[in-house]
């Protein structure tokens, strides 16, 4: 089964999108829980950090490296949060890797 984040990279579901190149893509959360909160998702279907490879460790880390640029250019100069979860018990939603940057607020321990 494709996943929605398949689909908005394949623009068969649209979306707000910030930032792409040839490894991944970003866009707007359509459910914020905080004033910046923006995804960030490699373009390879990797269902979680659980099914990494050895060779998707480029991949990750453009993905960390575009967030943290997103985040500067959003203006977070007093901080975000990255966040991965993993796993249904982890409150994985959607099976794709993503990586969420929030930001724009005081954020607590929690997610937000």
């Amino acid at each position: 089964m494709t996943s929605i984040f398949k689909k908005i990279i394949d623009r068969e579901v649209p979306a707000d999108i910030v930032y792409e190149d040839d490894l991944c893509l970003a866009f707007r959360d359509i459910q914020p829980k905080a004033p910046v909160h923006i995804l960030v998702i490699p373009k390879k279907e990797i269902p979680s950090l659980q099914e990494l490879s050895e060779d998707d460790q480029s991949i990750v880390g453009r993905c960390v490296w575009v967030a943290s640029q997103l985040a500067a250019q959003e203006g977070l100069v007093n901080g975000y949060k990255l966040v991965v979860n993993c796993g249904e018990d982890g409150g994985q939603e959607v099976p794709h890797l993503h990586f969420h940057l929030l930001g724009g607020k005081k954020l607590s321990l929690g997610l937000v």
